[in-house]
């Protein structure tokens, strides 16, 4: 049963120690994702799902490593504890933040990664879904905590550079993400939009929108923002 969910960015821009003296401009957003976190916790799972996209659709288990050397930054991060005997840095980046974000929060719980490939079908991400909040692992109380970003094309300076459509489907993304639309844009948005838009968080969403099965709940969205040009959200579900 999935009991709760925070969605949050994931940049590695994120991680102070990668911003560096950049790092003040995204103060309010590593607050806001610490809130989230915070009442996922709250929630008491037996486990947590950190779920973002990747080159490939797979699972990452206890104590896989991410690492933020590609980003200049001796620093590494692990699913919960990290393994008596060094391993490979398999996490994507995405899952990395995740994984950085629940050990700043003090979990020592259960944790387990899903890494999702951005081109997969709605009914993948269903199917995908079931597994992870029911099928697979056997704990009752599951959440998760989905790391994706929006558009990356809302200013001239952005990664993608500016297209005029960006900021309606951030501002969707907001909308939906704000008032639990498991059915609606989360649901139905785009591949081929998406990654016209450069949009990350495209299949996480979309498997939080497929496991999420309370029609009733409480949706808080407690950050939205475009710095650097992209559109970064926090919410949380519970």
């Amino acid at each position: 049963m999935l009991v709760a969910a925070a969605a949050c960015p994931c940049p590695p821009l994120l991680v102070p120690d990668v911003a560096a003296g950049a790092a003040p401009e995204l103060d309010v957003a590593r607050a806001a994702s610490d809130e989230a976190i915070a009442a996922l916790l709250a929630a008491e799972p037996d486990l947590v799902w950190v779920i973002g996209e990747g080159p490939r659709t797979g699972i990452h288990e206890p104590g896989a490593r991410g690492s933020f050397r590609p980003f200049g930054v001796d620093l590494d991060v692990h699913l919960g504890a990290a393994p008596s005997e060094p391993v490979e840095a398999t996490l994507p980046p995405s899952l990395s933040v995740g994984a950085w974000l629940l050990a700043r929060a003090g979990w020592t719980g259960a944790v387990r990664g899903y890494e999702v490939a951005g081109d997969g079908s709605a009914s993948a991400q269903a199917d995908g879904a079931f597994h992870l909040a029911e099928g697979r692992t056997g704990a009752e109380r599951v959440a998760f905590l989905v790391m994706g970003d929006g558009t990356a094309c809302r200013t001239l300076k952005a990664p993608g550079y500016l297209d005029e459509r960006a900021e309606g489907v951030d501002a969707a993304i907001a909308a939906a993400l704000r008032d639990l639309d498991v059915d609606g844009t989360l649901a139905n948005l785009d591949a081929d939009l998406a990654r016209e838009l450069k949009i990350s968080g495209r299949a996480p969403w979309q498997l939080l929108s497929a496991a999420w099965d309370k029609r009733e709940g409480t949706g808080r969205l407690l950050y939205e923002d475009a710095p650097y040009g992209v559109g970064y959200f926090v919410a949380s579900w519970t």
